[in-house]
């Protein structure tokens, strides 16, 4: 049987591991530091979002910049601009082959409007002659009456088309909602 030894000289593998250690120990405690900086803001940012009652998501679409918000019914002035405002029906002398479909494939309804140079779906006010009342572009006139210079309200009776009548100079609400 051998004797037992003792070994009083130092170890090249418990030289190496005192460094690995404090590596080890130190990348933690840092770690948990950092984490105890941002896990705070991380935690609150959602809250803070949430009460901002400017919040305003965006979408952009064929260039066109189109506000959407959780209420629909809010609608701000994006621009206003004068018009030629007439009135038209679904009747062949006013209309193409197809005179209750609209240039953008919809139905015509009540609040639908003809504009040249807006996209469809635009929806503005006429407050002179309408009040609140939103339209919606859905539908084109002919390219002779230029962009953005005529308005053309759809009315499902004749009548209350002719007695709009032509109003010159009529202050048009382009809305964002």
């Amino acid at each position: 049987m051998l004797p037992k030894r003792e070994f009083l000289v130092k170890s090249p593998t418990l030289m190496t591991t005192k460094p690995l250690f404090k590596a080890i120990v130190s990348g933690l405690v840092s770690g948990v530091v950092l984490y105890g900086l941002v896990a705070p803001l991380l935690a609150t940012a959602d809250v803070v979002n949430q009460n901002n009652a400017s919040y305003k998501p965006t979408l952009v679409k064929n260039g066109h910049l189109t506000i959407c918000k959780l209420d629909p019914e809010a609608y701000h002035v994006v621009k206003t601009i004068k018009m030629v405002v007439t009135g038209y029906s679904s009747t062949a002398d006013q209309t193409d082959d197809t005179p209750f479909l609209t240039a953008s494939q919809k139905q015509v309804e009540d609040g639908t409007i003809a504009i040249n140079g807006l996209p469809f779906d635009t929806k503005i006010r006429i407050p002179k002659l309408f009040g609140d009342k939103v339209f919606t572009v859905q539908d084109r006139m002919n390219e002779k009456y230029g962009k953005l210079q005529r308005a053309d309200v759809w009315f499902a009776d004749t009548r209350d088309a002719v007695e709009l009548g032509a109003r010159y100079n009529v202050p048009i609400e382009i809305l964002e909602s």
